[in-house]
């Protein structure tokens, strides 16, 4: 049953799409209309998306938690079976996300995006009763099932609302979310696990068990509730009178000239993957996806490694994504005021150069301690920023859908080198993982420097009529579906 000031919203957005595309009449705003109207819609939709993917986020990292609070011994995670379990997460989590973002296109996200945080909270609480290795994979290839389409589909649900000079500071926002997870994380994992032992005889529940059943409780109850929060379109949101929506809609409509409820074709699917500006930025989400899910998974244990205590290795580790999340906001906002992506990406990475080198090469447990606040600091930002570098550099609903969901697919690799980086026999220094991570830092560097340069050679290309071309022959329509081929379009660099 839709309720009955919905429906009205409704009949109100197809009375706004017939006035936005067949009327004559041209309706005006103002800066500070339009101003007005993103506030609103920030508050509406930017903290209900960043919890769900802190949750998202802590669903998938509290296995990290988990390992140094008593699973690894109670499931015998002997040899590299923890690296197997997490692996198996990232490869099921990679296999979905294009698919995923194709039927989100199709269905619509006031529904999708939460089932699929319901989805994920279940599994996170079912595997508080697994026994063995054998289920802990079972319940991490559900996972990885649930949580593939969160993170595009949160991205693109995002693009249906923002102009892309907006975009980077909310991804950047609810991406930030996987920070301030691992803060959470260490701060419930330390909680939870000291619950007192409860449950039947024969699955009692404990110590890291406690872990998964609460978290996984906590994330089902507010994918449940989000539905009644989270508008499907601007056109559809309650919080706006009907001359916001229209304004919310045409606004969008006048940047992208694209039609938002278009389904994705073959076509769609082959623009997004011959766009080289998607290539640079999975590069770059895929090395940044090494560290940050390194870091995320196996900072416990490298703290724990220091000789620290479990409590104290977890506790310690909460400024550390802390400092992490507000740095990686910070540049967020800055790069959408300054229209800029790639010098950011580029310039970080001599934190995480500088933090890797120190714990590759250095053995005073203080100094290596200050290592990993660099690390994270330089390698956070730059998952927000080669998502919406990417997005922004696409044009139309459904070309952004697939971008989207391919480059985090491409990245997501980098998370399954990230869970064979830092190898127990290797503790505690991890000189390999440290030197992969160290070495993809490096290639970042240089990805986000290729990327910046190319998009102004492109635009300079474009602005001197080297492009024109493309628009021979062609009809008012076939020219709004060149997207980002078309000569009037410019990369943000």
């Amino acid at each position: 049953m839709v309720p009955e000031h919905e429906k009205a919203v409704m009949n109100d957005t197809k009375h706004l799409e017939e006035l936005s595309h067949s009327s004559d009449e041209e309706i005006t705003w103002t800066e500070a209309e339009e101003t007005a109207i993103r506030h609103k819609l920030d508050w509406q939709i930017v903290p209900i998306v960043t919890l769900m993917y802190l949750l998202c986020f802590l669903d998938r990292a509290n296995i990290g938690n988990a390992r140094i609070q008593g699973m690894a011994t109670d499931l015998n995670l002997i040899g590299y079976r923890f690296n197997w379990a997490t692996s198996i997460f990232y490869i099921i989590y990679l296999m979905v996300e294009v698919p995923s973002n194709i039927i989100l296109k199709r269905v619509g996200p006031r529904f999708y995006l939460p089932l699929l945080v319901v989805g994920f909270g279940f599994v996170s609480m079912c595997t508080a009763f697994v026994k063995n290795f054998k289920q802990l994979c079972i319940a991490r290839a559900f996972l990885g099932i649930f949580e593939g389409g969160a993170m595009p589909g949160f991205a693109w649900y995002l693009s249906s609302f923002y102009k892309r000079r907006e975009l980077y500071f909310r991804i950047g926002i609810y991406v930030s979310a996987a920070s301030m997870a691992g803060a959470f994380g260490g701060l419930l994992a330390t909680g939870l696990s000291r619950i007192p032992r409860w449950g039947i005889e024969s699955t009692p529940i404990h110590t890291w068990r406690n872990i998964f059943f609460f978290e996984g409780l906590i994330t089902m109850f507010v994918g449940s509730f989000a539905p009644w929060v989270m508008p499907s379109s601007p056109g559809t949101s309650t919080k706006l009178t009907e001359r916001e929506r229209y304004i919310a809609m045409e606004r969008l409509h006048l940047e992208n000239k694209g039609n938002a409820n278009e389904n994705v074709t073959k076509q769609h699917v082959k623009k997004a993957m011959l766009n080289i500006n998607n290539y640079v930025c999975a590069g770059i989400f895929f090395c940044i996806n090494i560290t940050v899910q390194g870091l995320s998974i196996f900072i416990p244990t490298i703290l724990n490694d220091l000789g620290w205590t479990a409590t104290k290795a977890q506790l310690y580790s909460v400024p550390v994504y802390v400092s992490a999340s507000a740095i990686a906001i910070l540049i967020a906002f800055v790069s959408d005021k300054t229209r800029l992506r790639g010098v950011y990406l580029a310039a970080f990475t001599f934190l995480g150069i500088t933090g890797f080198s120190i714990l590759r090469w250095n053995s005073n447990e203080n100094i290596r301690y200050m290592a990993v606040y660099f690390c994270a600091v330089g390698a956070f930002p730059g998952g927000p920023a080669a998502l919406s570098w990417g997005i922004n550099n696409s044009a139309g609903p459904a070309v952004r859908a697939v971008t989207s969901a391919w480059i985090v697919t491409l990245g997501t690799l980098g998370g399954i080198v990230a869970t064979w980086a830092y190898l127990k026999p290797d503790g505690p220094k991890y000189p390999i993982g440290h030197s992969i991570n160290l070495g993809a830092q490096c290639v970042v560097l240089c990805l986000a420097t290729f990327g910046a340069c190319y998009c102004v050679w492109e635009n300079r290309v474009r602005a001197r009529g080297g492009r024109d071309h493309r628009l021979q022959d062609l009809s008012e329509q076939e020219k709004i579906d060149l997207g980002h081929h078309h000569p009037e379009f410019r990369y943000i660099p």
